[in-house]
C-alpha cells in the first residue's frame, strides 16, 4: 500500500510523468530536500530585496510586481534562480518598499495561480497579491518600550474571548470605529445611561488578557464590499501573517491594518491586558488553490490512502504539522507574530490536529522570547486522522506537553450540561452525579487523591501534570452562550434561578485552580437568540447590546467582584500539582454540593486558610464546619473583610457560593 503521505504526491506525479514523459524526480514528501534554517520572509532594505521561496516540484519560479494591491497589470517579471535543489532565490537592487508582488510556480510546464506566498506579512486588499514593506515604519509610538504584562504563572490570567466586531459593531456602544481594531481600545465610549464599553469595560470587569477570535487575514469577508453587512468568525485562513483587513479602516493600503495591529495591542498592554490570538494551523480555508498548494501542492497537507486530503479538521483539509517544512512555518509564525506584534499568547484551533513534537517546539521556542507568554488549544480534533493518536496534542496527551495547556470540556460540560445536546444539564442546573466532574475541575484535571475518576464526566485519569495545563471554562463563542443553553435546558426554573446558575457556573471557574476563560458578555447575560453556531450569522445575533449590562448591571458586579477576589488571593492560582494536592482538601457534601479547604499559607495568601463551597440545590444547605471561620462571599456578598463570622454550622444560599476564611 502507498504511505498516506506519499499516495497523493506519487499519483500526481506518475500521471503527469505519463503525460508529459517526465520522469518524477521524488517518490514522496520525505525525499524532498527540506531547509528547516534558511529564511522564506522577504528581506528588505532600501536598497535591495531579497526573494527566496521553497518549491522542490517546481520547474520554474517567477515574481510578478504591481503597482496596487488589487487590479491594474503587473509592470514587472521577474525570474527566481534555484540556488539549491528546491530552493529559489531574487535580489532586486533598488528600493521596492510599497511595491505589490505576487509569486508564480511552474510545475510540469503548468504555471499555478499567483500567490502571495505563505510568508507574506502585508498584503492588499483582499490578500490576494503581497507587498513590500519597511516592517519599522508601521510601529505606533513608543513601541520599542512596549511591554507584556508580567505573570507568575499562567493561571494568573483570566481570559476574556472576544470577536473583534461584536464588542463595537452594535450602535450603542458608542464607538467612533464600530467593529475595527481601534474601536476595542477607544477610551472613554459610552453606552445606555452612560455605561462604560470596549476597553473601559473589560477594565472595569478587571480581566486580565483579551483573546481574539482569529485576526489574521481570512477569506470570508470581501474587504472591497465592507459598506454591506457581513459577519465571520475567521476559522477560514488566507494569509496567516497578516492582520485581517475588515477590522482596519482602510484594507486597500497595506501598511494601515499593520498599524492599526499594533496601536490595538500596545493600547492594550498601556492598560495591564496581555493580547492573545487565536490560531488556525490546523487547516486552510482553501484546498486545491491555497498559499500552501500553490507553492509546493500537496506537501502541507495529510492525504488519505487513496491520495485524497484526510479531513481531521472537517473543514476539507487538515495540515501536515509533523513535516519539516510546515513545522518551521508554525514556529517562525508564531514568533513572528511574538516578536513583530508583541503578543502575549495564542489559542490553537483543534490543536489536536498537531503532532506533540511540533507543539512543543513551538512552546519551547515562544517561552525562550518571552516567558510571560502562554499557548493553549482545544485537545481534540472534528474527525479522524492519519497521524497517529499517540503523536496527536489531543487532551489526555497534555501531561506530555508541560509548556502547554488545553481546554476542559470535563469541567465546561460538567457544569452546565452537554454542548451536543441542548436538553442536557450539569452540575449548576441540577444534575445528579456531577461532583467529581466539577472537582476535577477544580484541581486543574491534575492527579488528585480525593477524586473518583470513574465517576468523572469525560476524563477516567488526570490529563495534566500542573492545574494551569487546563482551562476552565463554562462558555465560549462555540455552541450557545451560557445564559442561552440554561434556558434551554432547565425546566421549571424561575428567571432568578436561571441567573443564580449563571453566576454559580463562573463562580466555580474563577475559583478553581485552572486557568479561566471567560465568554465577552456572560458578564451581563449575552444571549444569541438560542444559535449554536453563529459563525457566519449576521450581526443582529453575534453583536454585544450594551443595554443588556443596565438590565444586568448586578450580574455584572457579580462578575467584577469573582474576578477580585481571585486576584486578591493566589491560594486560587497555585503553580505546581504538587502544591494542589499538598494543599487542597475535599469537604464530605450531600449532593448537589462541592465543598474544599485551602492553606494559603504557601502561596502567602492573605488569608491562611480558606473554605470554599458550592450550593448547586434550588434550597438552600447547610455544612458542618469546626471552629469559627469569617464569611467573604454568600450568595450575592462580597466582602473581604468579612460579612459575618460563625461557628460550627454555615448555611449556604440555594444556587449558590460561600467563600470563608480564618
Amino acid at each position: 500500500m502507498i504511505p498516506n503521505s506519499s499516495a497523493a504526491l506519487l499519483f500526481l506525479m506518475l500521471f503527469l510523468a505519463a503525460c508529459t514523459g517526465k520522469k518524477p524526480e521524488y517518490k514522496s514528501y520525505d525525499d524532498y530536500p527540506a531547509y528547516p534554517d534558511a529564511n522564506l520572509w522577504v528581506q528588505y532594505t532600501p536598497e535591495a530585496t531579497t526573494f527566496t521561496l521553497w518549491s522542490p516540484p517546481a520547474d520554474a519560479v517567477k515574481i510578478n510586481f504591481y503597482n496596487e494591491g488589487n487590479g491594474g497589470e503587473q509592470f514587472d517579471s521577474q525570474s527566481m534562480e534555484q540556488v539549491e535543489k528546491g530552493l529559489w532565490d531574487k535580489t532586486i537592487h533598488k528600493d521596492l518598499s510599497g511595491v505589490y508582488y505576487t509569486y508564480q510556480v511552474m510545475i510540469n510546464g503548468q504555471w499555478l495561480d499567483e500567490t502571495p506566498g505563505i510568508y507574506a506579512t502585508a498584503v492588499g486588499v483582499n490578500g490576494k497579491r503581497a507587498m513590500v514593506i519597511d516592517m519599522t515604519q508601521t510601529n505606533p509610538d513608543g513601541w520599542n518600550k512596549d511591554a507584556s504584562p508580567e505573570i507568575n504563572t499562567p493561571n494568573d490570567a483570566i481570559i476574556y474571548e472576544l470577536h473583534v466586531r461584536d464588542i463595537t459593531i452594535h450602535p450603542n456602544s458608542g464607538s467612533s470605529f464600530p467593529g475595527k481594531f481601534l474601536g476595542l481600545v477607544e477610551e472613554d465610549t459610552k453606552g445606555p445611561q452612560g455605561v462604560s464599553t470596549a476597553i473601559d469595560h473589560m477594565k472595569e470587569l478587571g480581566i486580565t488578557h483579551v483573546h481574539l477570535l482569529p485576526s489574521f487575514d481570512h477569506y470570508a469577508i470581501d474587504e472591497t464590499r465592507l459598506d454591506e453587512p457581513q459577519f465571520n468568525w475567521g476559522y477560514d485562513p488566507q494569509n496567516y501573517n497578516v492582520p485581517e483587513g475588515s477590522y482596519s479602516t482602510d484594507p486597500y493600503h497595506a501598511e494601515t491594518r499593520i498599524k492599526e495591529f499594533k496601536q490595538m495591542v500596545k493600547a492594550f498592554h498601556d492598560n495591564g491586558i496581555g493580547v492573545i490570538l487565536d490560531v488556525v494551523y490546523n487547516h486552510t480555508g482553501r484546498t486545491d488553490n491555497s498559499n500552501f498548494n500553490l507553492e509546493v501542492p500537496g506537501y502541507y497537507y495529510r492525504h488519505n490512502a487513496d491520495g485524497s486530503f484526510s479531513n481531521a479538521s472537517a473543514c476539507g483539509n487538515e495540515t501536515a504539522s509533523e513535516r519539516a517544512m510546515m513545522r518551521k512555518f508554525m514556529i517562525e509564525s508564531i514568533i513572528f507574530w511574538a516578536k513583530e506584534y508583541h503578543l502575549d499568547g495564542f489559542r490553537f484551533d483543534l490543536m489536536g490536529i498537531h503532532d506533540i513534537e511540533t507543539m512543543n517546539e513551538i512552546a519551547a521556542a515562544l517561552k525562550a522570547y518571552n516567558s510571560n507568554a502562554f499557548i493553549y488549544g482545544e485537545g481534540w480534533t472534528a474527525g479522524g486522522s492519519p497521524l497517529p493518536v499517540n503523536k496527536q496534542a489531543l487532551k489526555k496527551n497534555t501531561w506530555r506537553m508541560p509548556q502547554i495547556t488545553a481546554f476542559s470540556d470535563d469541567i465546561r460540560d460538567g457544569l452546565k450540561g452537554s454542548v451536543f445536546d441542548d436538553q442536557s444539564t450539569g452540575f449548576v442546573s441540577g444534575a445528579p452525579n456531577m461532583e467529581a466532574s466539577v472537582k476535577f475541575g477544580v484541581v486543574g484535571s491534575i492527579q488528585h487523591g480525593q477524586i473518583d475518576y470513574q465517576a468523572v464526566n469525560y476524563s477516567d485519569s488526570a490529563w495534566t501534570i500542573d492545574p494551569w495545563q487546563a482551562v476552565s471554562y463554562v462558555s465560549c463563542h462555540d455552541n450557545h452562550t451560557l445564559f442561552d443553553k440554561l434556558n434551554t435546558s432547565v425546566d421549571n426554573a424561575s428567571p432568578e434561578e436561571i441567573i443564580a446558575m449563571d453566576k454559580l457556573a463562573n463562580a466555580v471557574v474563577l475559583t478553581s485552580q485552572g486557568i479561566p476563560f471567560l465568554h465577552a458578555g456572560v458578564e451581563m447575560l449575552r444571549t444569541k437568540g438560542g444559535e449554536h453556531n453563529s459563525y457566519n450569522l449576521p450581526d443582529s445575533v453575534n453583536q454585544i447590546n450594551w443595554q443588556w449590562k443596565v438590565d444586568h448591571h448586578d450580574v455584572f458586579e457579580y462578575y467584577q467582584s469573582l474576578i477580585a477576589l481571585r486576584k486578591s488571593h493566589p491560594a486560587f492560582c497555585m503553580p505546581s500539582g504538587n502544591m494542589v494536592r499538598e494543599n487542597l482538601w475535599f469537604l464530605e457534601t450531600e449532593p448537589g454540593m462541592v465543598g474544599y479547604t485551602i492553606n494559603g499559607e504557601p502561596m502567602g495568601d492573605a488569608w491562611t486558610e480558606m473554605l470554599v463551597c458550592y450550593n448547586a440545590n434550588r434550597k438552600a444547605k447547610q455544612i458542618e464546619v469546626e471552629g469559627s471561620w469569617t464569611i467573604a462571599v454568600l450568595g450575592d456578598q462580597f466582602d473581604e473583610s468579612g460579612i459575618k463570622t460563625v461557628s460550627n454550622n454555615i448555611e449556604i444560599p440555594a444556587i449558590s457560593m460561600m467563600v470563608a476564611f480564618r
